[in-house]
């Protein structure tokens, strides 16, 4: 066993309890992906991360699910400089994180956290009714073409018509696996639809989305920043968002409001980065006992 400093922040928040959890493993980049995967599940977070050193970054930043490793995500990589700063492991007011997804350099304004997400990759675009059976809702629900879109981590974008379809929506498995397949999974395991409306939840918002999740991960996802991003390049590039500097929110129905602030990087029809920002609440700070391989449990 060995011993890690961790802090459990809320990103996109600046209470406890709102926005999204994380918990963030100090010096355990180097974990395997059983044991990693083992503490999410334990925590019952979506996400956690684990650092270390980088020969081409400030810092090496890995992002496990419950289920298995994944390049990038976004909330986890508000909570991790959020849990650095909060230990005065930060000089200055910019840090680059060596991420599965490439080098992603992160600036601190003020009590504000940006990450720059990588240029979008727009991908397939499945049928609508494929991804409304999915939701369990009807076709008409759904105003827009659904596609694949990557600022890191793809996700299926779905833009919904009104909070009234949002609040319907649930996960069907079996439509779930349907759409996998037709996106070139195997599983259903990160082809979620990101859900999002074209009206905030309060006043100061743009858009409201939401992110279901399939087993083992919890049912829904508080704040969902790397397809924040992904659901931002889709809006400028469908001409659905006029501003080139939007408020986004996520998680109020689940008792969770997180906002954050998103722009982009060159104009709609080029984007070259999303940067997505917001703040961090370390709410809890402590140390943990982890193994070296997961199967000394036994």
């Amino acid at each position: 066993m060995a011993e890690f400093q961790f802090d459990w922040v809320d990103a996109f928040t600046d209470r406890p309890f709102g926005g999204n959890g994380c918990a963030v493993v100090h010096g355990g980049a180097d974990l395997p992906e059983a044991v990693a995967c083992a503490y999410v599940r334990e925590t019952s977070l979506v996400e956690c991360t684990f650092t270390g050193p980088s020969e081409v970054a400030d810092i090496r930043v890995r992002y496990y699910l419950a289920s298995r490793e994944i390049p990038f995500a976004g909330h986890p990589t508000i909570a991790t400089v959020a849990a650095m700063r909060d230990r005065g492991m930060i000089a200055g007011d910019r840090i680059t994180l060596e991420t599965g997804a490439g080098i992603v350099p992160v600036d601190l304004e003020g009590d504000r956290i940006v990450m720059q997400q990588v240029a979008p990759e727009f991908g397939p675009m499945p049928a609508v009714d494929l991804v409304a059976r999915a939701i369990t809702l009807p076709p008409a629900a759904i105003v827009a073409p659904p596609q694949m879109v990557s600022t890191g981590l793809p996700f299926c974008i779905t833009v919904l018509r009104d909070h009234a379809a949002l609040r319907a929506a649930r996960l069907d498995g079996a439509a779930m696996a349907d759409l996998g397949r037709a996106l070139g999974s195997e599983g259903t395991d990160m082809m979620e639809p990101f859900l999002v409306t074209l009206q905030g939840m309060s006043a100061t918002g743009d858009t409201f989305s939401r992110l279901l999740l399939m087993p083992p991960s919890p049912p829904e996802d508080a704040f969902t920043g790397s397809a924040t991003g992904a659901m931002a390049a889709y809006l400028w590039r469908h001409g659905l968002m006029q501003k080139s500097r939007f408020t986004a929110e996520q998680g109020h129905l689940m008792g969770r409001p997180g906002q954050a602030e998103v722009s982009r990087v060159g104009p709609a029809d080029a984007i070259s980065g999303v940067r997505v920002g917001g703040k961090g609440y370390v709410m809890m700070r402590g140390t943990v006992d982890l193994p070296e391989q997961l199967e000394r449990l036994a």
